[in-house]
């Protein structure tokens, strides 16, 4: 039974990876182009930087180009971005009270992806070959 499921673990891996990656690339290409098609946003302010962070990385991970140096980039933001904008002395380790949950979330997919690589299905691997 084990062997058994240490083949299909082995046979599925690559497209698991593969819809992690672009699952989590378009999730977070709407947070980016939501921040950029907002009219009150200044494209020269942190949070339009971080539209475009957001929005050209998500692409990049979506396609697996460059996929560690965009995830890399990203799971630094959502780092900052809880840190900044939903921790503080009291909530620090609640993140369900500071709704920094998804920033934590996305942190560690990022990571995980950097820590991975883009996988077999992308553009970095047909590159590298």
């Amino acid at each position: 039974m084990n062997n058994l499921l240490t083949k299909l673990s082995n046979a599925l891996s690559p497209v698991i990876l593969l819809l992690v990656r672009i699952i989590a690339g378009y999730l977070i290409v709407l947070h980016g182009v939501q921040k950029l098609t907002n009219p009150d946003m200044p494209l020269f302010s942190l949070m339009g930087l971080g539209g475009c962070i957001e929005t050209v990385g998500g692409l990049l991970i979506i396609i697996g180009l460059f996929t560690r140096v965009a995830t890399f980039l990203l799971a630094g933001q959502m780092a900052v971005a809880y840190l900044m904008f939903h921790a503080s002395a009291e909530t620090f380790f609640n993140p369900l009270a500071n709704q920094g949950e998804l920033a934590i979330i996305f942190c560690m997919t990022f990571l995980s992806l950097f820590v991975t690589g883009a996988g077999k299905f992308s553009l970095d691997t047909k590159f590298n070959k």
